[in-house]
């Protein structure tokens, strides 16, 4: 529910000042105008001089920090909340408050649980700490049962250690094969709780879909910001291109498409998360099993298990080919979903090894195999 812009923003002047602040980033900015700085990060440190409240702004060019106390301190936060900014996220020792000024002038706030973890004295017990509130309004739209939330949270840290903490802004992010699109929701919550700009798009094959989380995106008061299309992921048009692709258990060489697609972006950031190989499968299954590694194809549930390793080590091993560097990581935990694999890969830019180029032609060459996304980035 909306709220008056006015007294949100002096909801938020009290946290800024007060001693238990931990961190706070305002960012963005609101229909028709524009701030005097893209960014402001406020957190409190201690000098020599004593505990100052740090101030850091950019104006897109330099960063610029300043550290002030008293009454200059409520004069910059005073000047800070006067500025356009579309976004405030507070951090405090006891609470988070994420504020989002809506296009008609309203705030649209939510107020969660610190961030920092809790200890509690009587039992010195570290509560559950989840990366997106379970209170937070998405859950209200789209339920939240407790497999899904222990999957959302899964997926944000896998999202929170590939990303760096300076983010581009506005960070541009692709969601290919999205489908129901709660993990695209889920990072849109996240990121745009950084502080900084987000602009999401999803992509899926089905129309039904599109039209479905286009009103979810309205319900949650963000359709501006998290839009949909309805297409293939080799060829679904889209209004940007993008910083980050997500590619979440796109089925088969689905996976592939999207690697292929975020690797000719030139995306910075690639999150995969795999489901179903059946393309190595059959190449495996029709080929001829090289000596002595018989035993790994003869039964069909461990060459199926096989091709499954096969097919993601040579995904990653095309990725840093491309100028990727590629960790592959579980997902979550396998209790959940077997398909719990994810490579999470950062652009460096750096070019392939000569090792790295031999052991990828050895690999595909001994067991007689073309993965598909080779052929995708060929053509």
């Amino acid at each position: 529910m909306p709220e008056p812009l006015e007294s949100v923003l002096a909801e938020v002047r009290e946290l800024l000042l007060a001693p238990g602040l931990t961190r706070a980033v305002a960012a963005g900015r609101r229909r028709g105008h524009a701030p005097s700085v893209t960014r402001a990060q406020l957190r409190p440190v201690t000098l020599k001089q004593g505990r100052k409240l740090q101030i850091v702004t950019d104006d897109g060019a330099r960063p610029f920090t300043r550290n002030v106390d008293g009454t200059e301190a409520a004069e910059a936060v005073d000047a800070l909340l006067a500025e356009p900014f579309g976004n405030w996220h507070v951090e405090t020792e006891s609470a988070t408050v994420q504020v989002r000024v809506t296009k008609k002038g309203d705030a649209q706030v939510h107020r969660g649980a610190a961030v920092a973890a809790q200890t509690t004295p009587e039992t010195h017990d570290r509560a559950k700490q989840w990366l997106l509130d379970p209170g937070d309004p998405l859950f209200t739209v789209i339920g939240g049962n407790a497999a899904k939330r222990r999957q959302i949270d899964a997926f944000l840290r896998a999202l929170a250690a590939t990303l760096p903490d300076e983010l581009p802004s506005p960070l541009r992010v692709v969601d290919l094969g999205c489908g129901n699109a709660y993990l695209t929701f889920a990072a849109y919550r996240y990121l745009a709780g950084r502080g900084v700009p987000v602009q999401v798009v999803g992509v899926d094959v089905r129309e039904d879909q599109r039209v479905r989380n286009n009103a979810v995106a309205a319900e949650l008061d963000c359709a501006d910001e998290v839009t949909f299309v309805a297409g293939t992921i080799e060829d679904a048009e889209l209004p940007f291109e993008p910083d980050l692709v997500l590619a979440l258990h796109a089925c088969d060489t689905a996976t592939d498409q999207a690697l292929a697609r975020a690797v000719r972006w030139d995306a910075r950031w690639v999150l995969a998360a795999p489901c179903c190989h059946h393309d190595i499968a059959a190449q495996i299954k029709g080929g001829s099993t090289p000596s002595p590694y018989g035993e790994l194809t003869r039964h069909a549930i461990m060459r199926e298990r096989f091709a499954d390793v096969l097919t993601d080590s040579l995904r990653a091993a095309l990725l840093r080919l491309n100028g990727y560097r590629v960790d592959v990581v579980e997902f979550i935990d396998s209790a959940h979903t077997p398909r719990n694999l994810m490579l999470r890969a950062r652009r460096t830019g750096a070019a392939p090894t000569a090792e790295q180029e031999k052991e990828y032609a050895a690999l595909t060459g001994q067991w007689g195999v073309e993965p598909a996304l080779a052929r995708m980035l060929l053509s």
